[in-house]
């Protein structure tokens, strides 16, 4: 199992010493998401500092961008980090999508499926030479006069990875993607049970093999290195779990656990509008709740931890900890899970 980290963004020179501290560390990929900033912008960074570490973003917001401008920017993070970039895509829910990027809403799993397909085929016309002809459903790509045909660069196609929680959108990325990117808010038994099948089911429809395709998991972790540290670790990602656990999207992780009335007790907190719900809805996480979406444990048993619950699931594996801690722990424990297996 690899162990990737997540970048985050914060100035230019901390940046380019974060990633070239993680890919001495040993980090098998370095990793950007889009919430307050851009998920691309870093990765030139990270392409320009390193040498062999995988960059990608995890993920970018599909619908809020089209076929062609994704390509664009997939093709020239190809080129630039020599074949090294991994183009993650999500579909966000309808509400942001709508009322935040002002982008129209529709089948979401049929459309990202043709997203990726134009990609793709953009990508190989760039690199082949041969005539552009996409038309789909939902995009159409028709056009592409020398002017604007940027120069093939060699290194192939980048990996196109998927977001998906659903039984249905991780069967989607079985049949269109190269992997498959799944949301912290899952827990074991949801992945083998839910995840993993639906994957062999997407990847039978195309006759292609499970081996390549990627399963990444991004796993909370409440860690510290002494009492004061773990109990705050375990109150940040009680919090965490409870605002994905109000979101109706991920009512059907719960449901496989027996626990769908906490998702709805939680999702009429949050639309409450009092001042204290955020509170309150994180201390309807139990401990039950909270070890089995996370992993709690103190640094030295936190790696074999991990190891054993994402054995037999996780290709790749990154932490999700929504609390300050330490490089220096995280990648003392990476290597940990590393020497696991």
């Amino acid at each position: 199992m690899k162990v990737d980290a997540r970048l985050d963004v914060d100035d230019v020179e901390t940046m380019c010493h974060t990633v070239r501290r993680l890919e001495a560390e040993g980090y098998a990929g370095i990793w950007t998401s889009e919430t307050a900033h851009d998920p691309f912008l870093p990765l030139m960074i990270a392409a320009q500092q390193t040498e062999r570490i995988q960059l990608g973003c995890a993920v970018a917001v599909a619908f809020a961008r089209n076929p062609m401008t994704v390509a664009n920017v997939a093709h020239d993070l190809q080129r630039y980090s020599r074949g090294r970039f991994t183009l993650g895509l999500g579909t966000q829910v309808k509400p942001h999508i709508e009322r935040r990027f002002s982008m129209p809403w529709s089948d979401p799993m049929a459309r990202l499926e043709e997203f990726i397909a134009a990609v793709k085929a953009i990508l190989t016309a760039w690199e082949t030479g041969e005539r552009l002809h996409f038309e789909g459903s939902y995009y159409r790509h028709t056009l592409m006069t020398p002017m604007f045909r940027p120069e093939p660069h060699g290194h192939g196609h980048p990996p196109i990875i998927m977001a998906g929680v659903g039984a249905r959108m991780v069967e989607a990325a079985g049949r269109s993607a190269d992997g498959i990117l799944v949301h912290a808010f899952s827990t074991p038994e949801y992945l083998r049970d839910v995840v993993l099948t639906a994957v062999d089911r997407g990847l039978s429809s195309r006759a292609r093999a499970r081996d390549g395709f990627e399963v990444s998991c991004r796993g909370f972790l409440a860690t510290g290195r002494d009492e004061h540290e773990l109990e705050r670790a375990k109150q940040a990602v009680r919090a965490r779990i409870a605002f994905y656990a109000s979101t109706p999207a991920y009512l059907p992780v719960l449901e496989h656990h027996g626990w769908a009335d906490l998702g709805k007790q939680l999702n009429t907190l949050s639309r409450s509008g009092g001042d204290d719900r955020w509170t309150e809805m994180a201390s309807l996480i139990d401990d039950e709740v909270l070890a089995t979406f996370a992993v709690v444990a103190e640094p030295d048993r936190a790696g074999a931890e991990i190891a054993k619950r994402y054995r037999g699931i996780a290709d790749r594996y990154w932490f999700y900890t929504p609390y300050p801690i330490a490089a220096d722990v995280l990648s003392s424990i990476s290597r940990t899970i590393g020497a696991e297996g």
